[in-house]
């Protein structure tokens, strides 16, 4: 029985390594990476001169080192917090985005199909996540009061600092090198952004995406009216630029018509919806003469001009011998109708105006009526309109597709997904991550934040909540759902709408590590004999354990007491995890018998090495998995 000393996310760094070897296997010498054998394969594509172009700043190449590297942080389980624990399939996560990216490197790689994030636009008001890359977990407990130190405390990025854009493009870039990971082939991401920081974020995406990646910068109207007191021009867009993990596997992009471009189409047949269209145009560039059902020919018009047609002749005659063409006689005159086919969908444009598909896509004003409408009191500051967030879902997701916002802020693409859901019956799911940032008036700028923060401490207090963001943005998707499945209560299907979220909140491991500090060393002797840290639980390590092995945290559990022991079964027996103290035989018992009754291809146990009562049980209880076919047994 092997036993699990610790737990860490992906080490992508071990898995770049795998990849290249799998391409180049001569560049392997003794365990390491033969970097000249590399460049001589590679040939003159390599760029070693010390001028080229680039794009960098000031700490760089530490941001990359730390898209790199592990960590040892996990998600507890909130079920207090959650709704709707034991159906839903949606997840929030309360925590520093970057740690969290990190352990959902595993479990979710290359399975969402479409990231939208939302991030500080850099304009000196907003607060950058200053990480602290030795300990980034460690930074991150003390910036949200979890340890007793108090930490440095938030605060905005100013232009006065020195590396204004430096600190904003060091949050940005081991995220978004993380956030690719996570695609799926044929995903997309889409970032919100303004002007300030805009062209940097075109360049650091080109680096990690690839510049044949790019798929569109799209500009929406962010704002109507005033601006006057601007200093030189009102700027009333904002933009939402989109990359793809890989372009040539996209999928088209359509939007769905507006109800009332489809009711043209009200002719039907076995191979769609059309209606007749005339087959002459007045600009078209195709001459040629059309031999009426009479025999009267078709070739020049009243002023003896020549008609033009929409298609080529051969087309025409292969259209005619399928049934599209129609002759029909209006006024005594031959007229010649196609069938004007509706096409699968409409490609988006570029330019968001005010038109979407089932109502305006909105501005960063009806962004905040949306939360009023919710709270009745504004307790968040520029939150993105649903119409927005929606127009991207139209043309980017579909049944099934997964979702993530690792800046979930007010909590929108939540309830854009839920009412996107509501419309066309799909399943989306989200997973939302939020740093649970403290509300504060210190960070406020202006007199209006002032009030919205003081609005949303008073909701909070109402609720009996902690006074973080995160708190608004669950108690947001709480509210979104039921409203909308109150507004759509008529609806056959709308009881089948997964407005439910699994929370999980960010914390450190819940193995003790061994630092092999000497003067530590009595404390050390009494974690190797018992890891778990006392304050967790058995579903803490379950969910611990379901990250580093890659599993999905919302994957079917199963629970069941045997000889009195809770024994979890994970994605019908593929994982049975244990992690009771005086564990028996009769467990493994009950387990081998399990899996049977599961009859599961593979499996996996895992015990709590502390849990058996004697070495002989633990002997004993791997030798009756075995017997029933279990081979992969180890312990934590």
């Amino acid at each position: 029985m092997e036993k699990i000393n610790s737990l860490t996310s992906a080490d992508i760094v071990a898995n770049n390594i795998q990849t290249l070897l799998q391409l180049f296997p001569t560049i392997a010498k003794e365990g390491a990476i033969d970097f000249n054998e590399l460049k001589a394969l590679l040939g003159e594509t390599i760029e070693d001169k010390e001028e080229y172009y680039r794009f960098t700043w000031a700490g760089k190449s530490q941001a990359r080192l730390e898209a790199n590297k592990p960590t040892t942080a996990t998600l507890r389980p909130c079920k207090e917090d959650s709704k709707d624990w034991d159906t839903t399939s949606n997840i929030f996560i309360e925590g520093d985005n970057l740690e969290v990216l990190k352990l959902l490197q595993k479990s979710y790689a290359n399975k969402i199909k479409m990231i939208y994030i939302d991030p500080p636009y850099n304009t000196g008001k907003d607060f950058v996540y200053k990480d602290n890359y030795a300990d980034n977990l460690g930074n991150y407990l003390k910036l949200t009061g979890q340890t007793d130190d108090a930490g440095k405390k938030l605060s905005t990025n100013t232009e006065s600092d020195g590396r204004y854009h430096s600190n904003w493009l060091n949050m940005m870039y081991p995220r978004l090198r993380l956030a690719r990971n996570l695609l799926a082939d044929d995903g997309v991401i889409c970032i919100s952004i303004d002007e300030i920081e805009f062209s940097n974020l075109r360049k650091v995406c080109d680096e990690i995406f690839g510049e044949d990646n790019h798929i569109a910068d799209f500009v929406w109207q962010n704002k109507k009216g005033g601006g006057n007191d601007s200093k030189y021009v009102a700027v009333e867009h904002e933009y939402v630029i989109m990359y793809a993990k890989n372009e040539v596997n996209l999928h088209n992009l359509f939007e769905p018509y507006k109800p009332s471009y489809l009711s043209r189409y009200k002719e039907e047949d076995k191979d769609g919806k059309y209606f007749w269209d005339t087959f002459r145009r007045k600009s078209g560039k195709q001459f040629y003469p059309v031999t009426c059902p009479d025999g009267s020919v078709l070739e020049f018009d009243e002023l003896n001009n020549p008609i033009s047609w929409l298609r080529s002749e051969t087309r025409f005659l292969d259209d005619v011998e399928k049934g599209e063409i129609r002759f029909i006689k209006i006024n005594n005159k031959w007229s010649i109708h196609f069938k004007q086919r509706l096409p699968e969908g409409k490609k988006p444009r570029s330019i968001f105006l005010e038109e979407s598909i089932w109502s305006t896509i909105g501005t960063t004003s009806s962004g905040s009526d949306e939360v009023l409408g919710l709270f009745g009191k504004n307790v968040f500051s520029n939150p993105k309109p649903i119409g927005l967030i929606r127009h991207l879902l139209s043309f980017n997701t579909k049944e099934n597709d997964l979702i993530l916002d690792f800046f979930a802020g007010s909590g929108t693409t939540s309830e854009a997904l839920f009412r996107a859901n509501s419309i066309d019956g799909s399943k989306r799911n989200f997973i939302l991550v939020q740093l649970n940032e403290p509300i504060s008036e210190v960070n406020a700028s202006s007199d209006a934040d002032k009030i919205t923060i003081r609005n949303a401490i008073s909701i909070l207090n109402e609720l009996d909540k902690k006074l973080f963001i995160s708190e608004i943005t669950k108690e947001r998707i709480r509210r979104a759902g039921e409203k909308i499945k109150l507004e759509n209560k008529d609806k056959e299907s709308i009881d089948k709408l997964d407005i439910g979220f699994k929370a999980f909140r960010l914390d450190s491991s819940n193995i003790q590590a061994w630092d092999g500090n000497p003067d530590n060393l009595a404390e050390q002797l009494d974690i190797f004999e018992n890891n778990i840290k006392t304050d967790r639980s058995e579903e803490d390590i379950l969910f611990e354990i379901l990250l580093k092995y890659g599993l999905d945290l919302t994957v079917p559990i199963e629970e069941k007491l045997i000889a009195g022991k809770k024994v979890f079964s994970v994605g019908q027996g593929t994982l049975f995890i244990c992690l009771s103290d005086g564990i028996t035989p009769v467990i493994s018992e009950g387990i081998g018998a399990w899996r049977q009754e599961l009859n599961s291809v593979r499996c996996t146990v895992i015990f709590k090495d502390t849990g058996f009562q004697s070495d002989k049980d633990k002997t004993n209880a791997m030798q009756i998995l075995k017997r029933f076919g279990i081979e992969e047994i180890n312990s934590i």
